[in-house]
């Protein structure tokens, strides 16, 4: 019995991680960045009206001071700041690991 409890615990909490986890897409992870668009450049690290997220992944900080790892950039996106919304309820689990995909591409 004990063992039945501890398997089912692992797949739990690998169904959850999964789902924290930025295994998106690429492709739909550059739509989703659209709508980023209109404050961040892609292509570029310079500043539009908020930082230009070219290598973001590749810094040694954000412009928060935080390393720029997964958790670290969904953590940013569900909170927002600076004049930046909060996406936690606009955007979907799916769709946050999309454009992470993508931000690492970038």
């Amino acid at each position: 019995m004990r063992r039945l409890t501890v398997m089912a615990l692992a797949g739990t909490m690998a169904i959850s991680m999964s789902a924290f986890g930025a295994d998106g897409d690429v492709a739909k992870g550059k739509e989703v960045f659209e709508q980023c668009s209109v404050c961040h450049n892609a292509d570029s690290a310079e500043k539009k009206m908020g930082p230009g997220l070219k290598g973001e992944f590749k810094k040694e900080k954000m412009v928060n001071g935080k390393a720029p790892t997964e958790a670290n950039v969904r953590t940013l996106i569900n909170a927002g700041g600076n004049g930046m919304p909060a996406y936690n309820d606009m955007l979907t689990d799916a769709e946050k690991n999309d454009l992470i995909a993508y931000l690492k591409t970038i």
